[in-house]
């Protein structure tokens, strides 16, 4: 008993011990990144260190004032919501009906689905579909070919496929129909399968850059992913330099750098820490059932 006890012990501070570094190893590029984004530009980043001696928002100031950079934002959050929106509401509708036993040949549609998984559509016939679809330009381009996903139909199913179906079979003693059933009550028990996909949702959107460089050719449509590589990219402080005001101080490459992924990366570093509960209850359940 005391050795299997001991077992246990040295078990759980290795666990510990591993689970420690790495957060560590996740958490400190993140604040390396914002201490060198809060620092001034006359700062030597040549240690390791995460604690700025001299605070400052000068670099935020001026990647904010970045031509397009509003549109960005604007255009971002536009894509974000809307995306998120299309692929809850499609996956949560398709995963529904393939949960149920009288579905026809649900079986058959879940394997090929699931096959679907090993192949992708491809960047040229996408491109083609797009341009021939009239969508260039537009917000439909960003959103319809990342609609539904494959995998996410099929962990939400097995979310599904695991509740209790008492309260469904009271409804329809009661008269209900599948959509009042959907909407009453198989989504409020359905909150973790659904904070998890609008999670997974909205980081996928909000990165996602390549879409946009490839099918807006609008500067003003462009996504505030590829505006701020164009700051990092295209030798910053030229393209800097048309923003900045004479009577601000000149800033480092490698601060507003920093500031730039730091804007970019702050929304979705916000919102997470409020639907971390339910992002993780959704992740095991649908995981473990199926």
């Amino acid at each position: 008993m005391n050795r299997a006890l001991e077992r246990t012990s040295a078990f759980d501070v290795l666990n510990y011990t591993l689970m420690t570094l790495l957060c560590v190893i996740t958490l400190y590029p993140f604040l390396y990144l914002l201490a060198m984004s809060l620092s001034p530009a006359d700062v030597s980043f040549t240690t390791l260190k995460i604690i700025p001696e001299k605070v400052t928002l000068d670099n935020f100031r001026q990647v904010l004032g970045y031509p397009n950079i509003r549109s960005g934002f604007l255009n971002s959050i536009s894509r974000t919501a809307v995306g998120t929106l299309l692929s809850v509401v499609t996956t949560m509708a398709a995963a529904y009906v393939l949960s149920k036993p009288y579905f026809p040949h649900r079986r058959f549609w879940t394997q090929l689905i699931l096959l679907t998984m090993f192949f992708s559509g491809g960047l040229i016939p996408t491109y083609l579909l797009i341009k021939d679809l009239g969508l260039t330009n537009n917000l439909g381009a960003l959103v319809l070919p990342s609609m539904i996903s494959a995998f996410q139909l099929l962990v939400t199913r097995n979310f599904l496929a695991s509740l209790p179906a008492e309260p469904e079979e009271s409804a329809k003693i009661d008269g209900a129909n599948d959509i009042v059933i959907l909407l009453k009550i198989v989504l409020p028990l359905s909150l973790p399968i659904l904070v998890t996909l609008a999670l997974w949702n909205m980081v996928s959107h909000w990165n996602s850059w390549f879409d946009s460089l490839l099918y807006m050719t609008d500067p003003s449509k462009e996504v505030l992913q590829v505006v701020m590589r164009r700051i990092v990219l295209d030798g910053q402080m030229d393209v800097m330099s048309t923003a900045i005001p004479e009577d601000r101080p000149h800033v480092s490459t490698e601060t507003i750098k920093a500031a730039t992924l730091m804007v970019t990366t702050l929304p979705i570093v916000a919102v997470y820490p409020l639907l971390q509960k339910y992002f993780v209850k959704g992740m095991l359940v649908g995981s473990v059932k199926g």
